[in-house]
């Protein structure tokens, strides 16, 4: 006996077994469909999405340069106004808060008479996260690891920091420092509790990590604290990463019973000079870090 199975479901089967996440909207951008990859991707379920407009903001899309893209012109948006394929590197928010880098994919889809009626969209992780992946089981290995966050520790930062110096001395290969402290972080943890707080930590360095090359580290310094460490970069790059990753962290917002919590970051951004040692050039970033603090926070002081 032959068993049939329907259309509908045979497609469903087909895209909900995909390793890309896929979805499916309406021209009012009502996401009519949600596939299993989609879920693993961004930890939302089907029944936690579906109905919803992705315009309201739930995957709070963001560009390469931290600017929010829901609220405006977004891909699929721009797909259906202007019936063309799409294709675009994207930040989208984790159910957990942090911001994990994906390309995007974006069709417009037309009924039998040619009318755009919906667009989907097909988004896949970057393939770097399984060089950060290599890199947290070399970190484990080698008892370099910062055990809540998943990078690299203090340790890690000061090897890290001794060999871009032997390369800078060596071969002129100039790296920048970015010194990084989250704003209010005291007052977060006492308001919402530690297990926030830790849940903060993860968020963050998880942004961070996310938000820069593979050949780059970012390390938790200590207590509410990071330090990033980029190669062969100069100031003006290294002023827009800074910016960037401010951006990226100030629009990932960790969920706490039934609101959004604003985090944001201050930092402080130094290139590597003649003479500097370890301990002058994490100073002089972490001298500038404060003077972001005092300008207001939530701001790159780079010099």
């Amino acid at each position: 006996m032959v068993l049939m199975v329907k259309p509908d479901e045979f497609y469903k089967d087909l895209l909900d077994n995909l390793y890309d996440g896929v979805y499916f909207v309406d021209p009012d951008r009502v996401i009519k469909y949600w596939n299993k990859s989609a879920e693993l991707l961004t930890g939302y379920s089907s029944s936690e999405i579906v109905g919803k407009p992705c315009w309201n903001n739930i995957l709070m899309h963001v560009d390469l340069q931290g600017k929010n893209l829901c609220r405006g012109l977004c891909p699929l948006a721009k797909a259906m106004k202007e019936d063309r394929l799409l294709e675009q590197e994207v930040y989208l928010r984790h159910k957990e808060g942090h911001r994990v880098p994906v390309m995007v994919r974006v069709s417009p889809i037309k009924d039998g008479e040619g009318l755009i009626i919906g667009a989907v969209e097909i988004f896949s992780s970057n393939a770097r996260r399984i060089v950060l992946s290599q890199r947290i089981e070399q970190l484990q290995r080698l008892a370099l690891l910062d055990p809540l966050t998943e990078i690299g520790n203090r340790r890690y930062a000061d090897l890290t920091l001794h060999a871009r110096l032997d390369e800078f001395y060596r071969y002129d290969w100039k790296f920048g420092v970015l010194f990084m402290d989250i704003d209010y972080f005291k007052k977060i943890n006492d308001l919402y509790g530690p297990e926030m707080g830790d849940k903060l930590l993860r968020m963050i360095a998880r942004t961070l990590q996310n938000g820069v090359r593979s050949s780059d580290v970012v390390c938790r310094w200590g207590g509410e604290e990071f330090v990033a460490l980029i190669a062969n970069i100069d100031e003006v790059a290294l002023g827009s990463l800074a910016e960037k990753l401010r951006r990226l962290v100030e629009q990932s917002k960790p969920f706490f019973e039934d609101e959004f919590i604003d985090v944001t970051i201050s930092i402080g951004a130094s290139i590597s000079r003649m003479n500097d040692t370890p301990e002058v050039l994490i100073k002089r970033a972490d001298d500038l870090m404060y003077r972001a603090k005092l300008s207001g926070r939530n701001s790159v002081i780079i010099e």
